[in-house]
């Protein structure tokens, strides 16, 4: 009896170790531990941003003329543990981002290996291309190795791009663009004004008469001087 439960407990204890073995090794394989967002979505789920997106907002040349670089740095302390970006630095994980505004994309970094998806998009590293990349890498150039979501934040992007334009340089930024004055004001002052040049129409002042006043001095014009004379008696 004893060596029958013996056995029976064995076994119980044997399927336990092989389920909690193949547990292990179905979230390795999966990745159950580390959820991931698929690639594209396959519907539109109320609440939930696009990886990347956000509002447009103000243009990229308003929030370089009112960014920081010192609050790109803050930004920039995420990124430190792929890449350096003093001058010299060495290659990590990511490469050294020291001087990649206006360098050709994908190539700035000697003997980094960087992936296909990246070194053939071509171009150079404008602010706006930049600016792209940081809001979502794989949407930027899809396949590529870089494993970081993005910055939804537009001002985050822009503070980030000062911070890398602050070590290394970079393009001319472009300018901001200029709000012009709204002209509804000023059209009515004008209204207004002019009907002040004309006058008053009913007191029969300025260049127009008052249109009573014309008709009874017709009519009395036009009245017999008999009939005048009667009235008066």
């Amino acid at each position: 009896m004893t060596d029958r439960l013996n056995t029976i407990f064995g076994w119980v204890l044997f399927a336990g170790i092989v389920a909690l073995g193949l547990s292990i090794l179905s979230g390795l394989y999966f990745h159950a531990d580390k959820p991931q967002r698929p690639e594209t979505m396959g519907f539109p789920i109320e609440g939930v941003v696009e990886e990347g997106g956000g509002d447009s907002g103000p243009a990229l040349a308003t929030l370089l003329a009112s960014g920081s670089a010192d609050a790109g740095a803050s930004v920039f302390a995420k990124c430190t543990s792929c890449h350096t970006i003093e001058q010299g630095g060495a290659n990590g994980i990511g490469p050294n981002l020291f001087g990649t505004l206006g360098k050709p994309i994908g190539k700035h970094a000697a003997g980094f290996a960087y992936s296909d998806a990246l070194s053939g998009k071509g171009g150079e590293w404008t602010y706006e291309a930049m600016d792209e990349w940081l809001k979502s890498p794989r949407a930027f150039a899809p396949g590529t190795k870089m494993s970081f979501a993005g910055l939804s934040s537009p001002e985050d992007r822009a503070n980030v791009i000062l911070y890398l334009h602050a070590n290394g340089g970079g393009p001319p930024f472009p300018a901001a663009p200029v709000e012009e004055p709204a002209t509804g004001d000023a059209a009515s002052t004008e209204g207004a004004d002019g009907q002040a040049v004309q006058g008053d129409p009913t007191q029969g002042s300025g260049p127009v008469d008052n249109p009573t006043r014309e008709a009874a001095g017709a009519m009395a014009a036009e009245q017999p001087a008999d009939d005048v004379g009667a009235t008066n008696n």
